[in-house]
């Protein structure tokens, strides 16, 4: 990969539901989630640092003349949902997982190369009995009210059986 076109996304994990209903998951079986579900097209790796937990590098596409095994800041994200997905079945019920992303504008909150910089892309992973009731409680639509659309996605799926 070309260093000077990569995108750079850091994950964090917000698990809201129980670990009767799905096991918690481990900073390193987090990552390892990841590493395995996005294939060799991007890299990830473990992050030392208090709230994000991976860092995923990955080719940006760009324009009109976007290369084959390039992704939008949105298709990782669905990347990430579906991988999480697979391997995140409960065994009864069902669950939301749900990718919300947002671009870095503003300056570092630390000088560490594990914080979020501007131009990267901070994403909360969640797992959670209800997506819509986690998207109201966090209130979204007023979170991203004044955000241009290209720097924010939401990726929304749900696993399991009702």
């Amino acid at each position: 990969m070309n260093e000077s076109n990569l995108g750079r996304m850091l994950l964090s994990h917000n698990f809201q539901v129980s670990p009767e209903f799905l096991p918690a998951l481990s900073r390193e079986d987090f990552m390892a989630i990841f590493a395995a579900g996005l294939g060799d097209q991007m890299r990830c790796h473990l992050l030392d640092n208090p709230h994000w937990i991976v860092e995923i590098l990955f080719p940006i596409a760009s324009g009109a003349s976007e290369a084959i095994n390039s992704f939008t800041p949105q298709q990782v994200g669905e990347l990430c949902g579906r991988a999480l997905a697979a391997k995140r079945q409960p065994s009864s019920g069902k669950s939301d997982i749900l990718v919300l992303g947002g671009l870095k504008t503003t300056p570092p909150t630390s000088d560490s190369p594990m914080a979020l910089q501007p131009g990267n892309w901070g994403v909360d992973v969640v797992e959670t009995f209800s997506g819509e009731e986690f998207l109201r409680s966090i209130n979204w639509d007023t979170m991203i009210a004044d955000k241009p659309a290209a720097a924010i996605f939401r990726v929304e799926l749900s696993v399991g059986k009702s």
